[in-house]
This record gives C-alpha cells, sequence and structure tokens, in this order.
C-alpha cells in the first residue's frame, strides 16, 4: 500500500504484488491492505505526532491475527548517537510496537546509500549506532531481529559529522 501506487507500476503484474492506494493514517486503509498478510513490513518513519500509522498498523495487525510486524525508523531513536546528528532523529514508534504483543522488529536505519559493497555492524536497543550511513544492499533478512530493534550502520562512517554518499 502507497499514496501513489503507479510509482511501483513495473510490478503489477508481478502475482506476489498487489498494488493498492492507501494512507497509513487512515485506519481501514491498513486494514484493508493487510488482510491475508503473513508479515506486515511498513518502509516509512513515523514521524506522526500522535503515531498515527504505528497505531493503526497495531491495531490491523491484530484485527487481522498477523503476528509480524517489521518496521523502519532511524538511527538515535534511543539516544544512541551522540551529539547533533543524533537529536535529528527522536520518534517514539518503537516503544507502541513494543508493548502490543506482536512480533517485531524496528530497523533502525541510518542515511541510505547506494555503495555496491554489503557492510554493516548490527547494534540492539541500547548498544551505540556504528556509522551514521549504510548501503541499501545491507539491509536484509526480515527474520532476523525479532522483538528487538537493529541499528544497522557502516562502521567505516563512524565519526562522520553528517551522512556519507
Amino acid at each position: 500500500m502507497l499514496r501513489r501506487p503507479e510509482r511501483l507500476e513495473q510490478f503489477r503484474e508481478n502475482p506476489r504484488v498487489t498494488l493498492l492506494a492507501g494512507d497509513l493514517t487512515k485506519p481501514a486503509d491498513v486494514v484493508k491492505a493487510t488482510k491475508g498478510a503473513d508479515l506486515i513490513w511498513s518502509a516509512v518513519v513515523d514521524h506522526d505526532q500522535t503515531n498515527r500509522p504505528t497505531k493503526n498498523i497495531i491495531a490491523a495487525a491484530k484485527l487481522n491475527r498477523v503476528e509480524r510486524v517489521v518496521e523502519t525508523s532511524l538511527l538515535g531513536l534511543y539516544n544512541e548517537v551522540p551529539g547533533e546528528f543524533g537529536n535529528w532523529n527522536r520518534v517514539l514508534a518503537d516503544q507502541l510496537l513494543a508493548e502490543s504483543s506482536l512480533t517485531y522488529t524496528t530497523l533502525r536505519l541510518p542515511w541510505l546509500n547506494d555503495r555496491p559493497e554489503v557492510n554493516y555492524t548490527l547494534t540492539h536497543r541500547h548498544d551505540q549506532f556504528v556509522g551514521v550511513s549504510g548501503s541499501r544492499r545491507s539491509i536484509a533478512d526480515p527474520s532476523l531481529g525479532a522483538n528487538d530493534s537493529l541499528g544497522i550502520g557502516d562502521s567505516t562512517t563512524e565519526g562522520a559529522t553528517r551522512p556519507v554518499y
């Protein structure tokens, strides 16, 4: 489900893909999009002041009996990124997932780049985040990190004061 499904038109004929127009802040859209799903993957960062997207995902998952949720967020979620860079990225959606009784994973992503290498260091909820950027190719395996919040960063960008592209 996305606001403008025509952006993924190249997948329309794929039998494993169903494109739906919808909005994560509208409960009925989320319920419809998750009906019959095995896993809910939310590839947006919930910056909504009242966390409507995450609350709607949790409610829809419970209603549709979807036990597994993967949600993307940002590095710095738990103050694990020091300095001003870490201050940019505070959100609370992960706490809602942790309290939901669902099996969830929060992927605390750095600023992503198109480097071809797969190079990352995993950090957990109370670990200091490593790096400030990471390649899109380094994001993998939805079974990894069940009921955890994983930071995935490229250690070669550690100490940088801004994202590395």
